[in-house]
Parts: C-alpha cells; structure tokens; sequence
C-alpha cells in the first residue's frame, strides 16, 4: 500500500530514532533516494493540534524538572514573544489586530448557540438566540427549538422589545442562512433573504456580516463569549421544564442579574453603561414587524387549498409541532373566506379563498 509523505516520513524518523538505521539503509529500507531521507529527517515533528504546550504547561514542566517557579505572566508573556520570532524566522505572515472601542449606541451582534434542555421529561436540544449591545454589554436571549428563520426573526423583535430602542448603527452577524441566501466571492456582499432585508429597514439597522468561518469569529466576538458565558452560568446543569415558555420567563429574571455585574476591569457595571447607551439608541417603530408566515394559496375547482397543504406538511415536517385548522365564515354575506392554520407558539398561516367556508376547512382539516 502507498504511503503519504507524512507516513513516509514519520517511519523514516521511527526507525532512525529506534533502530539506529543510516541513511543509506533507510534508503534501500523504503526505496527512496538519500535526499528524501535528509529531508524527512531534517523536518520538524508534528503534534498533535490539541496535545502542544501553552505557557502554564511550560510553567509545570519547569517547576517538576528544574524546581524553579515563575509566574505565570513571566512564561506568558516570554512564551508570546518567542512565538511571534519563530513565526517571522520561517517567513510567516504577520498579522495585526486593533483594540475596538464601541461607541454608545451604534453597535450590537447576534449569535445562536446550542443548549440542551430536559423539556418535559425529555432531553432535547434547544437554540439560544443572543443579541448583544457591544458598548454596554447588556444582552437579551431567548430559547427555541429551531435556530431557522422563524425563530431568528422573533428573537429579534423579542430583544428590541426588551431593550426599549434600536442601535444606530451595525449589527454584525455570521452568514446565517435565514438572513443571507448567497455570500458573494471575495467580498462583504450578500444576498439577502427578501423578508430579512424587510425586517431590517422595518426597525431601520445596517446589518455587517462577517467573515465565513474562523476568519470572522473576531469580528463579533463579544456575543461569542456571551453565548458560553450564559450557558456555562445559567443553563448549568441542564434545566428542567415543562415548556418553553418557563425557561424564557427564567431568562429574564438572570437577565436582570446581569446588569449589576462588571465585565473584565471596567469600573461600571452593565446598567450603568446600558443607561449611558441607551440615549444614543434610536426609538422603536410604533407596532411590532409581523413574523408570521402568509400564504396566498389558490382554491381548485372542488374548494381544496392544494398549495397550503403541501406548505404546512411540510412546515409540520421541519419544526415537529401539532397543526390546528380553523375555518371562519363572515357575519355579512360576501364572496370571500378565511381559513386559518397555525402552529401553537411557533407559526401561523393565513390563506383567502373565495370557496364555500365548509369546503375549505374540509381541504386543511382532513390530514390536520
């Protein structure tokens, strides 16, 4: 069987530690010429991604063999220093990074992270939507089952809600696939989803999508470390409810006992920077933006809403909840009906016919 070239030469290396081969017979050894053997023995060693030395590790290595102690701040920062020559004695590319300093008011980020919840006697994995003022620090989040469109879009008005205002700036995200349909080669464009981009101007905020994959982590990385930070002091162990909605409630309540916590070495806590903030937050718009999803079904010529169907089965079929269908006639005779669908707490779906109000709920209600 062929070998890589890392196999290759990591037998190369093997045999001439432990065997004490030359170069000559691990040639013939392997078939290789001498060069390929010069080469693999004068090559550094790989290790393992998760197994190398950080600076306290180094530190505990030096205290064990040598008995000799030093702070940790001392390793650290002889640790970074060497670092960074290494890099510059191989030619690598150094790469710089700024100190961010928010202004009030302007930006915010959001961010899901994964949680899991024994909801009624089930352990299911849930999302924790997180959107977070970037001067203050002062986050909202909420729970839900899915981490799609639907729930992207009530986390939203949900934190605006809470918060009071609306950043005057951006609102820095991942490329989420509720929100961007299509990032563009090379560049900060994207192709938005229609109802994302009506949401935005609704409550009037730039959103700035950052960088796919590890690139961009930084670019939000407050909201980052908030997700774990939450999870890691709220949701453990893992909470026990019987809805949802009695976890959300919970959430507002440690909300509330954040805002009289201090991040890192900052003198005030997050209210007081939050009251500094919000006079620079814009006002929010005078009625909610409607999440609901509509549909605008067409009625065959035996009364079935056919396209509804389909639309339901398969939104039942992504977010696993019970369908209700209810149909309503008019007080006052006229040509037009609705039938209503909803999904309890998640989804609603609205369609007008102009059929008999009998026949249409028979065509939702007979696989509801």
């Amino acid at each position: 069987m062929a070998l890589s070239k890392q196999e290759l030469f990591d037998r190369i290396r093997r045999d001439s530690w432990q065997r004490k081969l030359s170069i000559r017979a691990l040639s013939r050894k392997y078939g290789v010429h001498r060069r390929l053997v010069r080469e693999a023995l004068a090559s550094p060693v790989a290790k393992p991604r998760k197994q190398r030395h950080t600076a306290k590790r180094i530190g505990t290595r030096l205290e064990e063999g040598f008995g000799v102690t030093l702070p940790y701040t001392t390793v650290h920062d002889f640790v970074t220093a060497r670092r960074r020559a290494i890099a510059a004695e191989e030619g690598a590319p150094v790469e710089g990074y700024l100190t961010r300093h928010n202004v009030p008011g302007a930006d915010a980020e959001v961010d899901f992270g994964e949680v899991w919840i024994d909801l009624a006697g089930e352990r299911v994995k849930c999302f924790l939507f997180a959107f977070r003022l970037a001067y203050s620090g002062r986050s909202v989040h909420r729970i839900s089952r899915s981490c799609g469109q639907q729930a992207f879009f009530e986390g939203h008005v949900h934190a605006l809600r809470v918060l009071g205002e609306v950043p005057a700036g951006q609102v820095r995200y991942d490329n989420l696939t509720p929100a961007v349909r299509k990032v563009v080669f090379r560049s900060r464009l994207r192709e938005e989803d229609p109802k994302w981009t009506a949401l935005r101007e609704f409550y009037g905020f730039t959103a700035f999508y950052c960088e796919p994959g590890l690139r961009g982590a930084h670019e939000k990385g407050g909201v980052e470390g908030q997700v774990g930070y939450f999870r890691r002091n709220y949701l453990t162990p893992v909470p026990r409810v019987e809805t949802l909605e009695e976890l959300n409630c919970r959430i507002a309540e440690f909300e509330e006992r954040e805002t009289g916590r201090r991040i890192g070495s900052r003198i005030r806590t997050i209210g007081q920077d939050f009251a500094r903030e919000a006079q620079h937050l814009l006002p929010l718009p005078a009625e909610p933006f409607e999440t609901a999803m509509t549909f605008e079904p067409r009625v065959d010529r035996r009364g079935a809403l056919r396209e509804v169907e389909q639309d339901l089965r398969r939104l039942v079929a992504v977010r696993v909840f019970p369908v209700s269908a209810r149909a309503t006639a008019p007080t006052t005779p006229t040509p037009a009906t609705s039938t209503e669908a909803a999904v309890p707490g998640q989804t609603s779906a609205t369609a007008e016919s102009t059929a008999a109000p009998r026949r249409c709920a028979e065509s939702v209600s007979r696989w509801g």
